[in-house]
């Protein structure tokens, strides 16, 4: 069992921050994010044997952790909501022409999406997973993600271009 543990550690510990910041642009809130990584690791340990076994154990713990996400029966601890601004993560070398502003606006415009649109978007988008990834990780057809991402995209369009107009002008 002490092996199991060092090789789940590593596991996270090589993991955690991808996981993360998929939570982030799931969540869109640090605490939330927070927990749901937590969430999806505390599963993944309790099935640390069958996850280690499986052709992708890193595929087979974000699946958990997109799961995790889309399970209207999360318990919520509390009625707390994050007013700080998150700790936005990027994903590699931060890319001088992406302002905190747009990332912000970003978030709020993945956040008006439904939770099954927003996943899609993530994983399609983010994870740059394919169309099939993409469908049996949500449990959804090819078919139905290829809508839900064209509909999402255009949705994100929508809400980022009503952002991008000056006050007062009417769309």
């Amino acid at each position: 069992m002490a092996n199991d543990d060092g090789e789940f550690s590593d596991f996270v510990a090589a993991r955690a921050d991808r996981l993360y910041r998929q939570a982030w642009l799931l969540t869109g809130s640090r605490m939330s994010a927070e927990d749901l990584v937590q969430t999806a690791l505390t599963k993944a340990y309790a099935a640390w044997p069958r996850v280690r076994r499986a052709d992708d154990p890193v595929a087979y713990v974000h699946g958990v952790l997109m799961k995790a996400f889309l399970s209207d029966r999360r318990r919520r601890s509390s009625g707390e909501v994050p007013v700080a601004e998150p700790d936005i993560v990027s994903s590699g070398v931060a890319d001088p022409a992406q302002t905190h502003v747009d990332r912000l606006a970003l978030a709020e415009a993945l956040s008006a999406l439904s939770r099954t649109d927003r996943a899609v978007v993530v994983l399609r988008y983010w994870d740059d997973r394919t169309v099939a990834e993409t469908a049996t990780l949500l449990g959804l057809t090819e078919a139905a993600v290829k809508n839900r991402s064209l509909r999402a995209l255009r949705a994100l369009a929508d809400h980022l271009t009503v952002i991008d107009e000056p006050r007062g002008s009417m769309r």
